[in-house]
């Protein structure tokens, strides 16, 4: 389906209950398509995505031991 801006204006509740039936409802300037209504998608989101490919990193609170100190500091 295919309305002009007025009429996606006054009927936007009809349009959005036709694209959430499934029909393409696309708004045009005299004929020229500008947009199109489409039903939002929620983004799937699962814990545990990376569980056992994520190791913790060492605490850089902590301080370093004197080899690891050297080889940072270059020395």
């Amino acid at each position: 389906m295919q309305v002009n801006v007025h009429t996606a204006k006054t009927q936007l509740s009809k349009l959005i209950e036709a694209a959430l039936r499934g029909e393409e409802v696309v708004i045009a300037r005299g004929k020229d398509p500008v947009a199109r209504i489409v039903p939002f998608q929620k983004p799937k989101f699962e814990f545990g995505l990376l569980e056992g490919e994520v190791t913790l990193i060492p605490d850089f609170l902590e301080p370093m031991d004197e080899d690891d100190l050297d080889l940072w500091e270059g020395r």
